[in-house]
C-alpha cells in the first residue's frame, strides 16, 4: 500500500508596483490606480496572519490586555502636546519640521554609496538617546569601522544585525529604545510570507509591520529604502504612502555636496532642503547654503548672474551662469541643468518677442551652480539677465542680484517673501538688488543698506544694465 504525500502547490498573487493592490491573474492595467504594466508576480506559499491573530505591541492596561481605542471628539483633540526628539543635526531637523515626531515612519531614499546609511549612523551615534540600529546589509564589524571614522559617541547605540522582522520587533520590544533606524527595508522578509525579500509583497508586509510597532510604542523609525534606475523608491509605490514622511537624499557622488529633500512630510513642510558636505570623518551640516551656491573667480564674465531665491523658510542666493554661442549645426541646441527646460524654451520665447533678443539662431546652455534644481519662479529675472549678458557679452557686477518671475506678456511680477530675500542679499555684503515694483507694498527701503531697484518689464533691463 503507498501513501502519497499531497504538496501544496504555491499560490501566485499579481501586484501592482504603483498602487499595492493585488490580483489572481495578470492585467495589462491596474483598475485601482490606471498604472499600466505594473502588475509584477510574486510567490505566496504561507497565508498571511490576519489583524485578530498578530501580536499587539501596544502596551497592556490594567486587565493585562490592550486597550482598544476609543472614538474622541474632534473639538476635545489638545493640540501641541506633541514633544519632538531633537536630532543632533540641525539640518535634519528643519528638513523634518522641527524635530522627530515619536511614533512617526520616516523613509530616506537615494542612490548606492550617496550617504544614507553614513547621515543616520551619524544621528544614531551623536543622538542622546538609546538608539537601536538594524542593519541587513553590512556585518556589526562594518558598521564599527565606519563609526570610528565618523566621530565619537555620545548616545547609546545597539547594532542588529538581522533581516527577519519578526525577531527585530521582539528584540526592539525588549530593548524599548527612543529611536529606530532599520538599513534597508529592502532587505527585510517576514515569515508571514515565503516570498523573496525585495519583492513588492515583501517591502509592503514588513512596512505594514514597522508601521503598526511604531504606532503602538511610539517609537520613532526610519527606514532606509534604494531607488530603481528611474530614480524612485524601489519597491511599490504604496510604501511612500504607508510612511509619514519621505525624504530624498541627492547628489553627484563625484560631487562633496549633498541635498536632502522632503517630498512628503505630514508633520511639516515639504518645501524645506538640507544640505551636506561630504567629507572623510562623514557629513558636515551647511549652514550657509551660499557657500556653495555662489561661484568663485577673479574676474567679471559675461552669462552670470545672482538670484535670491527661496527653498521653504530658507533665503539663499545662488548663481545661474548661461552660454550662447552661434550654432554649428542646423539645430541650435538646448539644455539646462538644475532648471526646467519647458520653462527655459518659455523665456527665450519671451526675449525675441518682447525685447528683440534673437536666439533661434545660437546654441544656449544654462547651468545653476552647486548642482542644485531650484523651482522656484523667482529666480526668472536672474536667468533672464544671464542670458542676455552672454548674448552681448556684457558682464554683470558680482555685488548685483536678482529675485522676480517673468510672465508672457514680459512684465516681472512679484514673488512670495521679498523682505526675506532682500534680508539675505544686504546681509551677504550685495550691494544692489532688482525686484518687481509690483511687489513693493509696504516695504521701506531705506530699512536696509543695500539699494533696491525696481522694475516693472523685461524691456527696462536693457536701459539698466546693458547701456
Amino acid at each position: 500500500m503507498f501513501i502519497f504525500a499531497l504538496m501544496a502547490k504555491p499560490r501566485t498573487i499579481f501586484f501592482c508596483s504603483s498602487c499595492g493592490a493585488s490580483s489572481p491573474k495578470w492585467l495589462g492595467k491596474c483598475p485601482h490606480c490606471g498604472e499600466w504594466n505594473t502588475f509584477q508576480e510574486e510567490i505566496i506559499q504561507k497565508e498571511t496572519v490576519s489583524e485578530e491573530k498578530r501580536k499587539s505591541w501596544a502596551p497592556a492596561g490594567p486587565n493585562g490586555k490592550s486597550e482598544a481605542p476609543k472614538a474622541v471628539l474632534l473639538q476635545q483633540v489638545e493640540t501641541g502636546r506633541t514633544v519632538r526628539l531633537a536630532a543632533p543635526d540641525q539640518e535634519l531637523n528643519r528638513v523634518l519640521g522641527g524635530g522627530i515626531v515619536p511614533g512617526s515612519l520616516v523613509l530616506i531614499g537615494g542612490q548606492p554609496g550617496i550617504g544614507k546609511s553614513t547621515l543616520l549612523l551619524q544621528v544614531a551615534m551623536k543622538t542622546p538617546a538609546k538608539i537601536l540600529y538594524i542593519s541587513g546589509e553590512e556585518s556589526e564589524e562594518q558598521i564599527k569601522m565606519r563609526a570610528d571614522r565618523v566621530g565619537e559617541f555620545k548616545s547609546e547605540c545597539y547594532i542588529l544585525t538581522e533581516t527577519n522582522t519578526t525577531k527585530i520587533l521582539q528584540q526592539a520590544q525588549e530593548l524599548q529604545p527612543q529611536l529606530m533606524i532599520v538599513d534597508s527595508i529592502q532587505t527585510m522578509s517576514t515569515p508571514h510570507l515565503d516570498s523573496a525579500p525585495g519583492g513588492i509583497a515583501q517591502v509592503r508586509e514588513c512596512a505594514g509591520e514597522l508601521l503598526r510597532f511604531a504606532k503602538e510604542t511610539n517609537i520613532p523609525i526610519f527606514l532606509i529604502g534604494h531607488i530603481n534606475k528611474e530614480g524612485d523608491i524601489a519597491g511599490p509605490k504604496l510604501l511612500e504612502h504607508i510612511v509619514d514622511c519621505v525624504l530624498q537624499f541627492e547628489g553627484d557622488r563625484h560631487n562633496t555636496y549633498r541635498i536632502l529633500r522632503t517630498l512628503k512630510n505630514r508633520f511639516g513642510s515639504t518645501d524645506e532642503m538640507g544640505i551636506y558636505e561630504m567629507q572623510s570623518a562623514g557629513l558636515r551640516e551647511v549652514s550657509n547654503p551660499s557657500e556653495l551656491l555662489l561661484s568663485q573667480k577673479d574676474e567679471e564674465l559675461s552669462g552670470c548672474a545672482v538670484a535670491a531665491t527661496m527653498e521653504g523658510m530658507r533665503p539663499m542666493l545662488i548663481e545661474t551662469q548661461a552660454l550662447v554661442s552661434k550654432a554649428v549645426f542646423g539645430t541650435p541646441q538646448r539644455s539646462a541643468t538644475g532648471f526646467d527646460m519647458r520653462r527655459l524654451s518659455m523665456l527665450l520665447a519671451v526675449l525675441e518677442k518682447r525685447c528683440g533678443y534673437f536666439f533661434s539662431i545660437n546654441d544656449v546652455f544654462l547651468n545653476l551652480a552647486g548642482g542644485i534644481r531650484v523651482d522656484d519662479p523667482a529666480i526668472d529675472l536672474a536667468i533672464v539677465v544671464s542670458l542676455i549678458s552672454s548674448l552681448m557679452d556684457v558682464s554683470i557686477p558680482s555685488n548685483v542680484c536678482f529675485a522676480g518671475e517673468v510672465g508672457l506678456s514680459g512684465e516681472i511680477r512679484a514673488v512670495q517673501r521679498v523682505e526675506q530675500r532682500i534680508t539675505e542679499a544686504d546681509r551677504l555684503g550685495f550691494k544692489e538688488i532688482y525686484v518687481s515694483k509690483y511687489g513693493m507694498k509696504g516695504i521701506d527701503p531705506k530699512r536696509y543698506g543695500i539699494r533696491i531697484q525696481t522694475l516693472g518689464k523685461v524691456e527696462e533691463l536693457k536701459s539698466a544694465l546693458f547701456v
